[in-house]
This record gives C-alpha cells, sequence and structure tokens, in this order.
C-alpha cells in the first residue's frame, strides 16, 4: 500500500456536527476577561490574578466559580464584573487565526456547527454578532443559557437540539481547555484540542484529536467528502 494511502486510511471521519468552545477556541478577548475578573477582585479586597493564575483558573461558568471566590458577596462581584466587561468586551475583540476559514469550511460541507461556551450567553452572541458569524451557527449556548453550564451535558444537548442530534462519536468538541475536553467525554463526543492546552485535567480527559492553531485544523485534504486530513 502507498504512503499516501496510508495516511488516507487513517485519517478521522467528518463529524456530523461541531461544538466549538469559544475564547481562546475562535477568538481571543482575554485581556478583557482577565481585566474584568481582576477589576472584581480588586474591588473586594482580593489580590489581582497573574496572567498564569487567571489562564489556569478562568475555566469555569461565573455562577459554578464566584460564589468560591467570593463568598457570599458573590453577586455583588459579579455585577462588578459584568459592568466592566460590558463596556469593553466588544473594543478588543479579535478572531483567531484560520478561525472563520474553518468555520466556513464545515458549513459549505453542510456540517452543523455550534458553540457551547461558559461566557454569559448574551456576551456571547453579541460578539458572534460582531463579528458576522451568527450564521455559521445554529445556536450559541453561553452560561446560564442551559439548567446547568459546561461541562455538564445540558448545554450541549441544548446546543444541538436545532438538529435533532444527540451528542455521541459523530459529533466533536473543539476546545483549548480540559474542562472542553471533560465535556466532550462526559457526553461520549470526540474530544478535539486547539492549542497547547490550558489545565491540568488531561490525564484524565485527553484528547483523541490535537492540533497547534486553528489554521492546523483549516489544513483540510478532503477525499471523497468523508475524510480530512489536518498538517500539523
Amino acid at each position: 500500500m502507498s504512503g499516501v494511502a496510508d495516511i488516507l486510511d487513517s485519517l478521522p471521519a467528518l463529524p456530523r456536527a461541531v461544538l466549538y468552545d469559544w475564547d481562546n477556541t475562535l477568538v481571543d478577548n482575554w485581556g478583557t476577561v482577565r481585566a474584568a475578573l481582576n477589576h472584581a477582585l480588586v474591588t473586594f479586597g482580593h489580590a489581582p490574578w497573574s496572567e498564569a493564575e487567571a489562564r489556569e483558573r478562568i475555566k469555569q461558568s461565573m455562577r459554578d466559580s464566584f460564589p468560591r471566590i467570593f463568598g457570599e458577596r458573590w453577586t455583588e462581584a459579579r455585577d462588578q464584573f459584568y459592568a466592566y466587561f460590558e463596556a469593553h468586551h466588544l473594543d478588543h475583540l479579535c478572531p483567531l487565526p484560520g478561525a472563520e476559514s474553518l468555520l466556513r469550511g464545515f458549513a459549505e460541507r453542510g456540517i452543523y456547527q455550534a458553540v457551547v461556551s461558559n461566557k454569559t450567553g448574551r456576551f456571547l452572541r453579541a460578539e458572534a454578532d460582531k463579528l458576522g458569524w451568527t450564521g455559521f451557527f445554529g445556536r450559541l449556548v453561553g452560561a446560564q443559557d442551559a439548567e446547568y453550564d459546561k461541562p455538564h451535558v445540558a448545554p450541549v444537548r441544548m446546543a444541538l437540539q436545532p438538529a435533532g442530534i444527540e451528542p455521541g462519536p459523530d459529533v466533536w468538541f473543539v476546545g483549548d481547555a480540559d474542562i472542553d475536553m471533560e465535556c466532550a467525554h462526559g457526553a461520549g463526543m470526540v474530544p478535539v484540542l486547539i492549542g497547547s492546552g490550558e489545565g491540568s485535567g488531561f490525564g484524565r480527559f485527553p484528547p483523541t484529536h490535537r492540533y497547534d492553531t486553528c489554521h492546523a485544523l483549516c489544513g483540510l485534504v478532503v477525499r471523497g467528502g468523508d475524510t480530512i486530513s489536518v498538517e500539523q
């Protein structure tokens, strides 16, 4: 068998649907997220988080993380965060290289796409509108849109519902953090990691596929419309 045939036989099948995390997977709005959190931390007498601390700890939704950080005053801290973030989050929003091409490529192949993020839903949808990406997605599910937040399966089911697709091995979950891989494993989806991986949970929730950037995932070689190759 030729080398090319060997490669083609080893390629992963195209998914029926793709779910994405948002921040640091498709877009860069990291500086505003960290600034808003540090604004809330300092306001309530906590030390601000360094870049490394923030990247390790900002993964869960606010309703899961803020009560642990701020205790009984977590709703006041939430309001401080929201006020800062709402004032600034569209100013520095930037798509990651290759992200739009990736979305367009899957859309052209008729593959259903949606977002499952722990960013507050109204901010998530405002950012998609700002980038002109809303039409790529069947649904954009953010924190507090479903009964529970990621990594629970509830937002996954909500995201897939418009297409009538159940979470399973024909659905990819593309994200940058261990919580995304945990979500994929918990729902029986294929976990696909973009980037170096944020978090320490990859030993328990390893990715099935791993690519450095959206550009790498855009390095598609389609054969017969049902397989892909990704240059890494």
